[in-house]
């Protein structure tokens, strides 16, 4: 099954997509890489001799997300802004079992295109899941985590799922709920309509993604930094810090008080820049 709802709300997509990328803020090649998840899109930037950096995007989303924040971020890494298989971006639309080593495999491919052996990881939301799943499975390969409303530590609140089944139910109206309830206080009018833009057009992954089991978290023996909105109704963030804080070796969470899953800001900006100044990240 096509990850859209028609082709002509798939092209509409693309072409918003295409429109973002002409108006990229920094220099940067478009390279199409063959993985065993199909072709994947990345877009790279920065000089090519500085610490390496992967951004993995959320769900219902590309690496048009990041374009507000590459010249800051382009102008201290080597960025690898990868657009997810299976998500509304110019990859593949693959969608590998949640859970399984596939995933792992695919950034492997990618990571080795570009003759990465190890890299940084800024990532969102669902590019948190895969973040993490891949840390854990394949620990020498990541050196450092910033994690922004990361899935798969705290518990999906099913109230929200209840309610969201509900205003799916009532069209327009519905869906411009469930996006406002997500995005909360933060989420600007022209994010809101990007949102019921992909929506209306886009099938979003019904999960539900496998959590982190505490042993698991044990293994991320490097510098992770964690940000989330403290009243997000999509995921238990204060759980999400519990568990990070008590269990992985060197973690530090912080919760936005007022704040939902959408997260404006670069917070992680400054643990980025430490932890390559301190060396824990290498190109």
């Amino acid at each position: 099954m096509t990850i859209y709802k028609s082709e002509a709300g798939a092209r509409l997509l693309r072409e918003r997509y295409l429109d973002v990328l002409t108006a990229w803020p920094v220099p940067h090649e478009q390279v199409r890489v063959p993985t065993p998840e199909g072709e994947t899109f990345v877009l790279v930037s920065g000089p090519a001799g500085a610490p390496a950096l992967v951004l993995l995007h959320g769900s219902g989303s590309n690496s048009g997300e990041w374009a507000p924040r590459l010249p800051a971020l382009a102008g201290r890494f080597r960025v690898y802004a990868v657009d997810i298989v299976g998500e509304p971006g110019l990859s593949a639309e693959t969608r590998p079992p949640l859970g399984t080593d596939r995933y792992a495999a695919w950034l492997d491919a990618v990571l080795g295109h570009f003759g990465v052996p190890s890299a940084a990881f800024l990532a969102s939301s669902l590019g948190g899941w895969l973040t993490l799943d891949y840390a854990t499975r394949r620990p020498d390969r990541v050196t450092a985590l910033a994690l922004r409303s990361p899935i798969g530590l705290g518990p999906m609140k099913k109230a929200f799922l209840v309610k969201a089944v509900l205003w799916a139910l009532l069209g327009e109206r519905g869906r411009r709920r469930s996006v406002a309830g997500v995005l909360g206080d933060a989420g600007t009018p022209e994010v809101v309509e990007h949102q019921l833009l992909v929506s209306a057009n886009y099938r979003y992954r019904t999960g539900p993604f496998p959590p982190f089991d505490d042993a698991a978290l044990a293994r991320l023996a490097v510098p992770v930094y964690a940000v989330a909105g403290a009243d997000d109704v999509m995921v238990d963030s204060a759980t999400t810090k519990r568990r990070l804080e008590a269990f992985a070796p060197d973690a530090v969470v912080d919760l936005v008080p007022g704040t939902g899953h959408y997260l404006p800001g670069d917070a992680d900006l400054e643990f980025l820049t430490r932890a390559a100044a301190n060396g824990d990240f290498t190109a």
